[in-house]
């Protein structure tokens, strides 16, 4: 299992990000307080269901020896009020809700393009984020 640290590091809300080799900075935009040095948890959020939900496509695509060249993926979140929510099983209160965009290029056919929009919804995160998720926090 991959393991994230996160550390503040400064007096404000600015967020050092470390997994494997990896390095980012988290931040909040001004409006919300921060200093708008790096990512809203948010922006993490989606880039992590965006990247999943490309990868998962350009792998499936590969397997099925399908002419996908290029996945796009453009995500947008926010409250909504749950009354507002069609498909939405709660009717109280606010609710979050991600648009996902997928633009798909290369000589696909439809029915390789609706397979594809199908499979976008297998992605393991998008299959987590519409889970039950059990967060277990502790001091240490």
């Amino acid at each position: 299992m991959a393991e994230v640290v996160v550390t503040s590091t400064g007096p404000r809300l600015e967020q050092a990000i470390a997994t494997g080799k990896h390095e980012l900075a988290g931040d909040e935009p001004a409006e919300l307080g921060g200093d708008d040095t790096g990512l809203s948890p948010y922006d993490f959020l989606l880039a992590g269901l965006g990247s999943c939900t490309s990868m998962t496509l350009l792998l499936y695509a590969r397997r099925k020896k399908w002419p996908l060249e290029r996945v796009t993926v453009k995500l947008r979140h926010k409250k909504v009020h749950a009354t507002d929510c069609e498909d939405c099983e709660t009717k109280d209160d606010m609710l979050d809700e991600i648009e996902r965009d997928v633009h798909l290029e290369g000589p696909l056919d439809q029915e390789q393009r609706g397979r594809l929009i199908q499979i976008a919804n297998k992605c393991p995160v998008h299959k987590t984020l519409t889970s039950e998720i059990a967060i277990k926090t502790r001091e240490v």
